[in-house]
Parts: C-alpha cells; structure tokens; sequence
C-alpha cells in the first residue's frame, strides 16, 4: 500500500517513470501579500516549473537513469514520447531483479518476469522528479527561494543549475540542471538541512528528439501472455469519511488524497481497509499509512532513513502507522503526533 515502495529498486523504477511527467496545473502566482516569498520570486519559481511542464509534453527522448540513494546505486533505461495530449513511457530496470514497466497517461502496467505477474493499476497523480506542481494552491515560494548556480554538462547535454532552496527546516532542498533549450530535468539532488546531498539521479546517457513512437510501446504493453495479470484498485475517499484527522496542519503541507485498498470480500468492518492520506507542499510529499493493529506484524516501533525518503512506524491505539515522505524526521513526527482517531 505504498505510494513509494519500501524496495529501492521499485523506487528507482517509480522515479524514473515519473521523473518529467508533470500534472496538467501549475500553481497560480503567490499574491504580493504573501508572508514570505514576494511576487517576483514566485513568479520566478512559477516560470520555471511552467518551463519543465511544457518540456515533459513535447521532449522526446531515450536515456540511461542512474539513482544513487542511501549507499545503493541502481540504474535503468528509458523511453518517452508525447504525441498530442497523449504520454508514453517505457523503463527497463539495469541493476536488482527485472522490471518493464509502461505507462500510458494514467495507466501503469509492470511486468515482474521473475515471478510471471504483470500488475495493472491506474494511478491519479505519478509523483515527479522532483515531485513538482502537486498541488494547484500550492504557495510554493513561500517555502522555497530559488538560487542560480551557473551551467554545467550532463550526459553530453548543456544544462543551466538552479537551487529551491528551503526557508525552514521542515523540508529538504532541491538542486536542479536543466537542459538548456528545452527545460528538461537531466540530473537532481536532493539536499538535506545542511545542504549535503541526500540522493543524486541523473542520465548518464541522454538521446533528445529520439524516434520513440507509442504504437510500438503499446503493443509491447499489451502483450501479457503466460504471465498473471493483477489489478489492485484503490478507491478514493476522505480522511475524515474514515475517522481521522489532523490536529494541527504542518507548515506548507496540503492534503492531495487519500485512498484505502478494499478489504477481503469476508471483510464487513467498514474502515479497516488500509488507508493512505497524502500530503504535498508542491514539491515534497508524505503518505501516511493506517491499517488496523496486528501483533504479529506491528511488534515493533522503529524509524529509517534510504537516502532522501525517511519512514517512521508508530502505534496509534488499535492501529499501525506508517509515515513515510522525502522530509526531515521531524516533520515526519508532526505528523504522526498531530493524527487523531475520531470514530
């Protein structure tokens, strides 16, 4: 039930899938009132993701993605092409177990050769690289102030570097190359309260304007014979339709959705479906997960971090809490003290 797998290879694999797909809206320039960021930082901040969004829509291209997070380096190959309004993605995963995974608009199909299964899911929002423009009120300069730090060549490609860099301490920085005609994303770090690098992921080899065409991903995407198809379904809801809400909000971080997984067909229980409530304050995200108390599988309380992805687990009376986002621990803890059961 996550929204970023606890595997690393899966992460790599979702990142790279989503790394320049970017939602349709971009958040409206912050008003001149606001606390923080002035008019013209926001608008600064708001050009350039407008810059990356029309990227993602017209760029094609076929690379090599390489991830280094938390001591691991994993890498895969990549094919995107846009025709119109529709998006094509293919990843082939290069290091850890095989994966091909598609994605056509909302729909992602992964093919686990390894185990014969190809999962099927539809999926609202993907997440980017970073997760940009999550969130349509999202004040983004309110929180972040960017900062130019020259150009640089990535994978053979002319990039222009540019920093968010926080205004507080309940979120990481991002440091960003950009190809220079385009505004495509080739490379991104994120970096911790320190400014150190968390996690790095960049092509290491980059074709721009490749000859990818999306007849040909699609039939490749279509061919599920001998493997067993599954399709998890999420059904969308509300955190408070399910009984919990947060006590006080933590600064910059909006609700994006919630899900919950449908329980066995013998299950009756109305809300002791896994839940999942996302949060995002247009960049980063975190997801918390609530499921009902099991002895045998919540026996203990513990807290990790894999590069820039931080996960804590907690008890909350008769349920299990799994926060997990690519935030400090700290914030990770607002959130986890702020959640209350109310039926």
């Amino acid at each position: 039930m996550n929204s970023k797998p606890f595997s690393l290879l899966a992460a790599v694999a979702s990142a790279l899938l989503a790394m320049n797909y970017v939602a349709a809206q971009v958040p409206p320039p912050v008003p001149a009132q606001a606390s923080s960021g002035t008019a013209a930082e926001a608008k600064s901040i708001n050009d350039w993701l407008m810059r990356m969004h029309e990227a993602s829509k017209k760029q094609a291209y076929i690379g090599t993605y390489v991830v280094s997070s938390g001591g691991t380096i994993s890498s895969a190959k990549i094919w995107h092409v846009c025709e119109g309004n529709q998006q094509m993605e293919r990843v082939e995963t290069l290091t850890g177990a095989p994966r091909s995974i598609f994605r056509h608009n909302d729909r992602v199909v992964t093919f686990m050769p390894d185990h014969k299964v190809v999962r099927s899911e539809k999926r609202e929002s993907l997440g980017l690289f970073p997760e940009l423009l999550q969130s349509t009120d999202s004040r983004i300069a309110d929180f972040y102030k960017v900062k130019r730090e020259g150009a640089d060549r990535v994978a053979g490609v002319e990039a222009d570097i540019v920093v968010l860099v926080p205004r507080d301490t309940m979120r990481f920085g991002y440091r960003v190359w950009t190809e220079q005609k385009s505004g495509m994303v080739v490379k991104l770090q994120t970096l911790d309260t320190d400014g150190k690098v968390l996690e790095q992921a960049a092509f290491s080899e980059l074709q721009l304007d490749a000859p990818v065409k999306i007849d040909k991903l699609l039939q490749m995407m279509g061919k599920v014979d001998g493997y067993r198809v599954e399709k998890p379904v999420l059904v969308k809801t509300s955190a408070s339709a399910e009984g919990w809400v947060l006590k006080a909000p933590v600064a910059g971080f909006t609700p994006m959705s919630c899900y919950k997984r449908p329980a066995a067909p013998s299950a009756s229980q109305g809300g002791d479906e896994p839940l999942q409530w996302i949060f995002s304050d247009g960049l980063a995200s975190v997801s918390l997960f609530l499921e009902p108390f099991d002895r045998q599988r919540h026996d203990k309380e513990s807290s990790m971090s894999m590069g820039a992805t931080q996960t804590m687990t907690r008890q909350l009376g008769a349920y299990w809490l799994t926060a997990m986002g690519e935030v400090p621990m700290a914030t990770l803890k607002l959130f986890a003290n702020g959640l209350e059961r109310k039926k």
